[in-house]
C-alpha cells in the first residue's frame, strides 16, 4: 500500500465513514490513477476534466457511479492533498428525477417463490418483508432479532444509524428454523464455505453477489420484464404499507431515511392514490359538457 493510500484511508477513518464507502472511494482513485497511469497527485485540473468526460461520453456511467466517483476524487484532492479544485463541482452531474421499480405483492412472493437455494429464499423473505436493504439482511445478526418485542434492531445501517423495523409474525417461525440449519452463535446467514458444512463456524456473512444473482434468474423465470432489483423488494414494501394507510412517517422511520421528503416519493406510485386522484378528477369535470 502506498503512503498516499494509506493517508487516504486514516483520513475516511477520521471522517468517521463506513468500511464499504472507504472501500468505495479507494477503488475510484485507483481507476482514476490508472487510467492515466500515474500517481492521483500528480493529475491536472484539465486531466480532471478530461476524465470525467470519458466516464460520460466513453463508459456511458450513471449519474449514481459519476457521483461516486466525484465524491471519492473530490475527498481524495480536498481532505487528503488540502488542494480544493472549484472544477470538481462544476462536474457534479445534474439531479435526476427516476420514480423507483415497484413489484405488487403477489409478484413479490413468485419471484421469491422460484428461489432454489433455502438459505437464500429466506434472506429475500427477509428483506421483502421487512423493507431491508440488501447488506442489512444479508449481514443481520441474529442478537438483532427481538421475537419478544417482535422487532429487528438494525444496527449501523446507512449512514450510521439504528433504527427498529417491525417483524412480521409468519416470518419469525421461518428464521427460526433457517436458523437451526446452522446454528451459527452470531449470523443468521452465515458463509456456506467450499462444502456448505462449515456455516456454524463461519465467521462472516455468505455473499452479497450470489443472492443477487439467484434473484436475477428468478425474475426473468418468472416472466416478469420490470427492471426489478433485490432493493425493488424495499420499494415495493414501503408502496405496499402505505397503500394500506400506514403513516407516512412511520414508514420513513422504518426505512431509516433521515428526511420525509425522500420517503414521498412514494405517494406517487400507489393505485390507490391514483385511483382516489381519478375520482376525484371526475367529480370536478362533472360539469363538462
Amino acid at each position: 500500500m502506498t503512503a498516499l493510500r494509506r493517508r487516504m484511508i486514516e483520513d475516511m477513518q477520521l471522517r468517521g465513514l463506513s468500511e464499504r464507502t472507504q472501500e468505495t472511494y479507494v477503488r475510484a482513485v485507483r481507476q482514476l490513477a490508472e487510467h492515466y497511469a500515474v500517481s492521483p497527485d500528480q493529475l491536472s485540473e484539465e486531466e480532471l476534466r478530461q476524465y470525467f468526460l470519458f466516464l460520460h461520453r466513453e463508459k456511458r456511467l450513471s449519474r449514481a457511479s459519476c457521483t461516486i466517483a466525484l465524491c471519492a476524487i473530490k475527498f481524495f484532492y480536498e481532505r487528503t492533498l488540502q488542494r480544493p479544485w472549484a472544477l470538481l463541482d462544476v462536474v457534479r452531474p445534474a439531479k435526476g428525477q427516476k420514480l423507483p421499480v415497484v413489484l405488487s405483492p403477489a409478484e413479490v412472493w413468485q419471484i421469491i417463490g422460484l428461489i432454489r437455494l433455502p438459505h437464500y429464499r429466506v434472506c429475500l423473505s427477509l428483506i421483502a418483508s421487512c423493507g431491508l436493504r440488501l447488506r442489512e439482511g444479508v449481514r443481520l445478526r441474529v442478537s438483532q432479532i427481538d421475537s419478544q418485542r417482535m422487532q429487528l434492531h438494525i444496527q449501523a445501517g446507512k449512514g450510521k444509524k439504528d433504527r427498529y423495523v417491525p417483524l412480521p409474525p409468519r416470518l419469525l417461525p421461518i428464521l427460526r428454523t433457517h436458523w437451526c440449519s446452522h446454528r451459527n452463535p452470531v449470523w443468521l446467514f452465515p458463509s456456506p464455505g467450499p462444502s456448505g458444512e462449515e456455516r456454524a463456524t463461519a465467521s462472516v456473512p455468505m455473499e452479497e453477489s450470489g443472492l443477487q444473482k439467484a434473484f436475477r434468474r428468478a425474475v426473468a423465470e418468472a416472466g416478469i420484464h420490470k427492471p426489478a432489483s433485490i432493493h425493488t423488494l424495499r420499494h415495493s414494501w414501503a408502496t405496499h404499507l402505505l397503500e394500506n394507510g400506514v403513516n407516512l412517517h412511520l414508514i420513513q422511520v422504518w426505512l431509516g431515511h433521515s428526511s420525509p421528503t425522500t420517503t414521498t416519493i412514494y405517494t406517487h406510485l400507489t393505485r390507490k392514490a391514483e385511483q382516489q386522484a381519478s375520482a376525484a378528477l371526475e367529480a370536478f369535470t362533472v360539469g363538462l359538457s
